[in-house]
């Protein structure tokens, strides 16, 4: 047994003699309710770490019978509700997160990285902890050992030097100095990717909290809208939640009847995380305004509707726009823009029958959108200071969508609008998985892949496949046909 090893049993005999288990364990569950820093364990560790969209984590290696341990949980905790949680000051950019390896379940992880002592801190970009492990002589890792960061404000210091910032223990819930504000980097979409995950988890999230689902009618658009995602959505983990649900729908809502309470089973539609149970995150990246009540969830709605209308085939255009059409008829809670969203949805008189047209219409609605709320946003003062509602795409990044324009009126280039809302929305949203599965192993790039099997190729499943999922589970199917054929001209309807 090597003297590190010794030193640790002696410290657990220790520290186990001076308090009962009993004790111990009711400390540790009080103290976790205020927790900022992730748990993470043998199970856990790697999918949290590639999950995660923040830039960068750090992973603090301890025990907790350790008295330096405890004693270093606070000042840990000081940085970690900068970056942690919904009510972190700045999010996205630092995980902060722990593994205990006074844990036997975790002895493993800790040889991987060679823990050597209690706390031991670790440095670096997620994706690189992946199945990862770190030497003591190894040469040119990115996992870099945190050897200055024994109070909150020497590891804050440290990570300020790594990312060249300036955050500080005292800063407050902030109107959002990190917003991404020049809109005209084409890049900044890839940040989109994490928000329609954040926009797809509320959305049903709200359903959940105000029961929605209260008719025949309501049931089947919910379906609609859910089997849309299941073929559609560009995140893997939100095409199998939404799978999930379809081929439980109707132990879950039986008759439209639905189960919304989370419980410890699998009964209700609230124990069916439509993204997976780590999301919504609590907040936005790319769609993050400058003020804490601006952008956010709208945002990140129409970038799940574009990301949907680049992905559909031509023999799906007209259902999609009668899913989307209805869904907002339905679910979406802001009474006025819902009402408007309705008309022009009404305003369509011929079914779509080229994803093409679809993919502009959705396009052109929410330009008209962005024209509408530009005048009341000008006239009120309400709109965000430094993402005031624009036309899209600005020349700045598209000068070929442009034919010409003045004060008064624009003529588009159509054709080049829809090559631009193609790749825009499509290749280039999910151009951040594409990063990470360079950077990770073998087995990260498999599953990259895989997130990326739908979301990079326009031909894909059809919506018939998602219906089919349902069909081969349960009886549901054969109703959703039935509305499907009942309302396949139906107009959404005003309230």
């Amino acid at each position: 047994m090597s003297l590190v090893h010794l030193l640790l049993f002696a410290g657990l005999v220790i520290a186990a003699s001076s308090s009962s288990p009993g004790s111990r364990l009711i400390l540790r569950e009080i103290a976790d309710q205020k927790d900022k820093a992730v748990e993470l364990n043998t199970t856990n560790f790697d999918s949290v770490l590639k999950d995660t969209p923040a830039k960068y984590a750090v992973v603090e290696f301890f025990a907790h019978w350790c008295p330096a341990c405890r004693n270093y949980k606070p000042h840990y905790e000081k940085v970690a509700r900068l970056f942690n949680g919904p009510d972190a000051i700045h999010p996205g950019i630092v995980l902060m997160t722990r593994v205990d390896c006074a844990m036997k379940t975790n002895t493993n992880l800790c040889d991987k990285f060679s823990v050597s002592h209690y706390p031991m801190l670790f440095w670096g970009p997620p994706i690189k902890f992946v199945s990862g492990s770190w030497e003591p002589k190894k040469d040119k890792s990115e996992i870099l050992v945190i050897d200055d960061g024994r109070t909150a404000e020497r590891l804050l210091n440290w990570i300020n030097k790594q990312i060249g910032s300036s955050y500080g223990l005292d800063d407050q819930k902030f109107e959002n100095e990190h917003a991404l504000s020049n809109i005209t980097d084409y890049n900044q979409i890839s940040q989109a990717v994490y928000d329609v995950e954040e926009a797809t988890a509320e959305a049903f999230d709200i359903i959940l909290a105000h029961k929605a689902i209260k008719s025949s009618e309501t049931s089947a658009s919910f379906i609609r809208f859910i089997q849309l995602l299941a073929a559609h959505h560009l995140s893997r983990r939100c095409r199998k939640g939404a799978a999930e649900i379809l081929v439980n729908y109707d132990d879950l809502c039986p008759s439209g009847n639905c189960s919304y309470e989370k419980s410890g089973g699998n009964d209700t539609l609230g124990n069916f995380p439509i993204c997976g149970k780590d999301v919504p995150r609590g907040y936005y990246m790319f769609c993050r305004g400058s003020k804490n009540d601006t952008r956010g969830f709208s945002c990140g709605l129409w970038v799940l509707m574009h990301s949907l209308s680049v992905r559909i085939e031509d023999g799906e255009s007209h259902f999609a726009f009668t899913a989307i059409c209805d869904f907002v008829n339905n679910f979406f809670m802001c009474d006025e823009c819902r009402l408007h969203f309705n008309d022009m949805c009404l305003s369509v008189k011929t079914p779509f029958k080229k994803a093409r047209d679809f993919v502009l219409w959705v396009w052109s609605t929410h330009n008209k959108v962005n024209e509408r709320l530009m005048k009341d946003e000008a006239s009120l003062g309400t709109g965000d200071p430094k993402f005031p509602k624009i036309i899209w795409p600005p020349k700045e990044l598209c000068p070929l969508c442009y034919l010409s324009s003045n004060q008064k009126s624009i003529e588009w280039d159509h054709d080049h609008v829809y090559k631009f809302l193609k790749n825009y929305y499509g290749p280039k949203l999910v151009s951040l998985y594409k990063e990470k599965s360079v950077s990770g192993s073998k087995e990260e790039t498999v599953a990259a892949t895989e997130d990326l099997t739908v979301a990079t190729n326009a031909l894909v499943v059809p919506i018939g496949a998602a219906l089919a999922i349902a069909i081969a589970s349960c009886a549901f199917g054969a109703l959703a046909c039935y509305w499907r054929t009942q309302q396949k001209n139906r107009k959404p309807r005003r309230r």
